[in-house]
């Protein structure tokens, strides 16, 4: 991707400013590469399989490598809309501090990087997964599905879920139904996720002209959406009980977690979040009426990581003990 296939973003009208060591950590999306280093981590662990601590410490490094290249690609994209959205409008790219191009070229860099490494410490299936993901995620979600269709989330969403199948790649050099079920509860928690956010801060992606699912099809609607998906989610996330991946304390998280999480999108759906403009402040900023939508979103992380964190605990005491 070269910066003259970019679109136009404000920061070319921007006085030039010094990029700082800390701008290319931000270009990596900290936040997000933590949480696929945890799920990939987790898919590792959870193959059972014995690996060497400095392969598998490899193949981690190459899944947050890929996932950072990722990140930087998607905002050297979308500098245009970032600059138009309060959420995203401090960025290194839209402020001016690194130019697209630059971003670019650092994100294809270690892209290359993360695949040639995976390729030669976790074999070729996981090597390819990696390269299918950051090109599935900076290319088909980025540059097409984002700005083209609500659904943008629900099929962007497989970027997001696989790590735990590279994870599983690297260690097991094969990917199994197993794998596959931490793919798809995934797959199917991120639309309920992302939609409660883009809820209280629709006004952002109306400003910026991106049709997620609130701004195309309305706050009732999504609000509907949200609970159907989290009717499904819910005993999605039971199944590894059913299929021996998860044990007793995962099956504490995910009955609890999933009948939680019911609950929250049941108060959404009754909500009137999202039918009228929000100014958050902040991320889990929130007026009233966008509650019980925040409210979901925070807990929507907590019971991911509660799912996952007892996979690790109880595969990571097996291979202890």
């Amino acid at each position: 991707m070269t910066a003259a296939a970019l679109p136009h973003t404000a920061s070319e009208t921007k006085a030039a400013q010094p990029a700082r060591w800390n701008d290319y950590i931000a270009l990596l999306k900290p936040r997000v590469m933590s949480l696929v280093v945890f799920t990939g981590a987790t898919g590792l662990v959870a193959a059972d399989r014995p690996i060497s601590p400095i392969l598998a410490a490899i193949a981690i490094l190459c899944i947050a490598v890929g996932a950072g290249a990722a990140g930087a690609l998607n905002m050297a994209f979308d500098s245009d809309i970032d600059a138009l959205m309060r959420r995203t409008k401090n960025r290194p790219v839209p402020q001016g501090r690194i130019a697209r191009g630059d971003a670019a070229f650092f994100g294809g860099t270690l892209s290359l990087f993360s695949v040639t490494l995976m390729w030669m410490a976790g074999g070729d299936l996981a090597a390819a997964l990696l390269a299918f993901t950051i090109a599935f995620y900076a290319g088909v979600y980025t540059v097409w599905l984002k700005r083209s269709t609500p659904q943008n989330i629900v099929i962007g969403g497989l970027a997001g879920a696989l790590p735990p199948v590279i994870g599983w790649a690297a260690a097991a050099h094969a990917v199994p139904l197993n794998a596959w079920l931490l793919c798809a509860i995934i797959f199917m928690w991120t639309p309920p996720h992302f939609w409660a956010l883009s809820l209280y801060i629709k006004g952002d992606y109306e400003a910026a002209g991106v049709p997620m699912m609130p701004v195309a099809k309305g706050a009732k609607s999504t609000r509907l959406q949200i609970l159907i998906y989290s009717l499904i989610l819910a005993p999605l996330g039971f199944l590894p009980v059913l299929t021996h991946l998860g044990g007793a304390l995962y099956a504490a998280c995910a009955a609890g977690g999933g009948a939680a999480f019911v609950i929250l999108a049941w108060r959404l759906y009754r909500s009137n979040a999202g039918d009228h403009e929000e100014r958050p402040t902040g991320l889990y900023d929130s007026k009233a009426e966008g509650r019980p939508a925040r409210d979901l979103f925070a807990f929507s992380l907590l019971y991911l990581t509660a799912l996952f964190a007892a996979l690790l605990i109880e595969h990571g005491l097996g291979a202890l003990l």
